[in-house]
């Protein structure tokens, strides 16, 4: 941080690490240990909507890297809009260490194209033995993991957030501050509620 912007009391934000996507390919192993919570093989990655002209360019090479993978590794996608008028790129490969490479893959791709400012979270599903969804969802401008575990009527599990948190950073970068725990309701993981691009 620079000293005008110490005197000013301005923050610099925090840089973006994509790497650190990858410290949930070793976390999910305690994740299954210790919570009994197992990948679904569901992942996305959500970002601000931008002018239909400028991503054109971006999504044309990201289609053709994806479908290379999907050949390759059978980890298959879609890109949808949510009803936020959000964009997604939805992954799905039962081999998780794929995923997360698809999922790293499709964010070094768009980030390529000058929309890094533009990415807002990667999500990836959990499921516990109960049949209770977890969500961890990694904040690109923080370069951490939070976990997220809805109930009905929008209401979340406050209690077992902390409990997975606190275990978990020893794992994965958890973000420290509770308030940036932004909950994303009406994930687009599952079939259906959204379109297609």
């Amino acid at each position: 941080m620079k000293w005008l912007d110490i005197l000013l009391g301005r923050t610099t934000p925090v840089k973006s690490s994509v790497e650190n996507l990858f410290s949930i390919s070793t976390a999910q192993i305690s994740l299954a240990a210790t919570f009994n919570a197992n990948p679904t093989g569901r992942a996305g990655i959500t970002f601000k909507p931008v002018e239909a002209s400028e991503f054109d360019a971006a999504e044309k090479e990201l289609r053709g890297l994806l479908e290379i993978t999907e050949k390759e590794s059978r980890t298959r996608f879609r890109i949808v809009k949510d009803k936020y008028n959000y964009a997604w790129v939805l992954l799905l490969d039962e081999g998780f260490e794929q995923l997360v490479a698809a999922l790293h893959m499709t964010s070094i791709t768009l980030g390529g194209h000058g929309f890094e400012e533009q990415l807002l979270a990667a999500v990836f599903e959990f499921v516990e033995e109960d049949g209770r969804r977890v969500y961890w969802i990694y904040n690109y401008k923080r370069g951490s993991f939070y976990p997220f575990v809805p109930l009905p009527g929008e209401k979340r599990d406050n209690a077992y957030e902390l409990r997975l948190s606190a275990i978990m950073e020893k794992e994965m970068p958890i973000e420290p501050e509770l308030e940036r725990w932004y909950p994303i309701w009406d994930l687009p993981l599952g079939a259906g509620g959204e379109k297609e691009r």
